[in-house]
């Protein structure tokens, strides 16, 4: 009989934000990774020793070429991969710098309204994020 690994996964993301270039509204950044062929916030493992946030700086600029400004902790988010818990810390960050090249990890990336990215997110669990960042704006 194998044991099951209960070892926590940890992680760290950004919940990426913009005025938009165009007409100056709130936008979201979604990135779209083909090994899963999904949409999510960017986010991903913490190297040995990483702090969370530096975690999700990094996370958010290897994944959608931005630089971020960090902001507010948003809810940290908890679930098994695998059999194993995994929790992922987020934090409000808007794009200050950069641009998007595909990479190995994330081929296409979006920057919608607040209420499509809630909508385009394959995951349930990560939508609330979208309004948690929506009342940390209304209230800084």
């Amino acid at each position: 009989m194998t044991q099951t690994d209960n070892t926590l996964i940890q992680a760290a993301g950004g919940v990426l934000w913009r005025h938009s270039p165009v007409d100056a509204e709130l936008e979201v950044c979604l990135v779209h990774r083909p090994k899963y062929d999904d949409w999510s916030h960017p986010k991903g493992k913490l190297k040995r020793g990483e702090e969370p946030l530096a975690a999700a700086l990094r996370e958010v600029a290897e994944e959608t070429g931005y630089t971020a400004d960090p902001g507010t902790e948003l809810s940290t988010v908890r679930y098994f991969v695998a059999g194993r818990p995994k929790q992922v810390r987020y934090w409000a960050a808007e794009a200050v710098s950069g641009g998007f090249a595909p990479n190995e990890e994330v081929d296409r990336i979006l920057w919608l309204s607040p209420g499509a990215a809630r909508s385009r997110l394959t995951q349930f669990r990560d939508r609330g994020l979208v309004d948690e960042l929506l009342t940390t704006l209304r209230h800084a």
